[in-house]
């Protein structure tokens, strides 16, 4: 049996652009693919913290250290320059490989640079 494991995340990514003309996809700068092992027309998720909208698409290497986080085509009805979307990329593994899986997770900070890279998923904080 195979499960479906998150195997990258940019985490707080910035939107930058968002333009409804292009034929569709995210457009990554290509520092933040390859830091956490994203490829180019990789499937990825994509979660909008500011409307919480969630949708897919493939990813399209910007140039390197542009920051850029560009949503084309449809997708860009969904989000807005200034917008904090998180990319996640999922992998399909045997139970043993997923058991000892370390996901790749960049957090960025608002100019769209690595402030830290995670090999987990962090804790989460309890609020009482």
């Amino acid at each position: 049996m195979l499960k479906m494991m998150m195997t990258s995340k940019l985490h707080r990514a910035t939107v930058t652009q968002a333009d409804l003309n292009y034929v569709g996809s995210i457009t990554v700068d290509e520092d933040l693919l390859e830091a956490v092992g994203i490829l180019p027309n990789e499937k990825v998720q994509i979660v909008n913290n500011n409307n919480g909208a969630r949708f897919e698409t493939y990813t399209i290497a910007g140039e390197r250290g542009s920051g850029v986080i560009c949503l084309n085509g449809a997708a860009a009805r969904l989000v807005q320059p200034g917008d904090i979307v998180i990319i996640i990329a999922y992998s399909y593994m045997t139970a043993e490989e997923a058991l000892n899986h370390k996901p790749a997770v960049a957090i960025l900070n608002e100019h769209n640079q690595i402030k830290q890279m995670l090999q987990h998923e962090p804790e989460a904080t309890v609020i009482v």
